[in-house]
């Protein structure tokens, strides 16, 4: 459930509020609007609740939400996130481009990539230092000393970087290095990683996992919601389906489902959503007209020589065409595109 306050509650009563929720056992997690506090109420809620609160000083309503994902619904927060990185801002009339490639292999690679999609217009560069492979015999990635990589191409260039993390015990050392922390799609329910980067107070961005329902995405966002960071991205990535012609079947219709149920910002990645690099470009630009706070594109200076994921790479020149359609689609629903600047 969520409780209102009223337009001239005071702090004193809504921290009586909280104060009652946990001595209930309950967790309140608060919300202040322009015009009026919200409290989440989270935790096992018993029927009579409703009345008592709604008794209380400052109280204007109770409402019950028959969701089961809190925190990230249009009800607790109506009004839009927006993550600030920076001086990026992710959600909001600003559309933001993360771009760099799938896996880190040399400095060379990365710094040059970084340079590359920045003067196109990319505002978040990307890299993986730590790698899931289906296979145990693929590219797992340079770890540490591919993050050390990442951190010249963010101090050569200024972009922020987002990278992923794969265990709870590394969440201290990729926040170190990282502006955002990426949890990938084969670890969208791994509720103890979602715990500790919940924990952290940076900027995380949710992949939706492989088969999971809008819903299973959303609760997942509510693990890192609920241990009180609230600068939550989600990102559609594509779901399993029956069609074999691509890698995965990038949905479309998450972008304004998300919109219309969460306040939470949404990127798509049509890169891992696709997986053949003349797809990326078609729905990137849909996704944006669909709605999206952004995308993210995998960029690699040589896509046949990479380590990983070639197939779904851009080159250069390939990122630098679809940029300038980007621009246009974004304009034509209003979202804003920065003005790419000199490296």
């Amino acid at each position: 459930m969520i409780v209102i306050m009223s337009r001239d509650s005071s702090e004193k009563e809504v921290n009586e509020i909280l104060e009652r929720l946990k001595g209930l056992g309950l967790s309140g997690h608060l919300s202040s609007g322009v015009e009026r506090a919200v409290i989440g109420v989270v935790g096992k809620v018993y029927p009579e609740l409703k009345d008592n609160l709604e008794l209380m000083p400052g109280v204007e309503e109770v409402i019950p939400i028959s969701r089961p994902y809190k925190l990230s619904s249009r009800e607790f927060q109506p009004r839009d996130t927006i993550v600030k990185v920076g001086d990026v801002s992710i959600g909001g009339d600003e559309l933001v481009v993360i771009a760099g490639p799938c896996a880190v292999e040399t400095t060379e690679q990365v710094v040059s990539t970084a340079k590359a999609v920045k003067a196109a217009g990319a505002t978040v560069f990307r890299g993986g230092a730590f790698k899931p492979s289906t296979s145990p015999y693929q590219f797992r990635g340079l770890g540490e000393d591919g993050l050390k990589m990442l951190s010249e191409a963010r101090a050569e260039t200024g972009l922020p970087l987002i990278t992923e993390v794969l265990t709870p015990g590394d969440v201290d050392l990729i926040a170190k290095y990282a502006d955002i922390i990426q949890v990938g799609a084969r670890n969208m329910q791994n509720f103890i990683l979602l715990d500790e980067v919940g924990r952290t107070r940076k900027p995380v961005m949710l992949k939706r996992g492989i088969s999971a329902t809008i819903q299973e995405w959303l609760l997942s966002a509510e693990y890192i919601l609920a241990q009180g960071n609230r600068q939550v991205i989600l990102c559609e990535r594509g779901i399993r389906t029956f069609e074999t012609y691509t890698r995965n079947t990038f949905d479309l219709s998450a972008i304004p489902i998300i919109e219309k149920l969460s306040h939470l910002p949404i990127i798509a990645d049509p890169s891992h959503g696709t997986g053949k690099w003349y797809l990326v470009p078609p729905m990137a630009l849909a996704a944006v007209a669909a709605g999206a706070d952004g995308v993210m594109i995998e960029v690699h200076p040589n896509p046949d020589m990479a380590l990983k994921d070639g197939a779904q790479s851009l080159t250069f020149e390939n990122f630098q065409g679809l940029m300038s359609k980007i621009v246009l689609v974004a304009a034509a629903v209003g979202k804003k595109v920065r003005v790419p600047s000199k490296v």
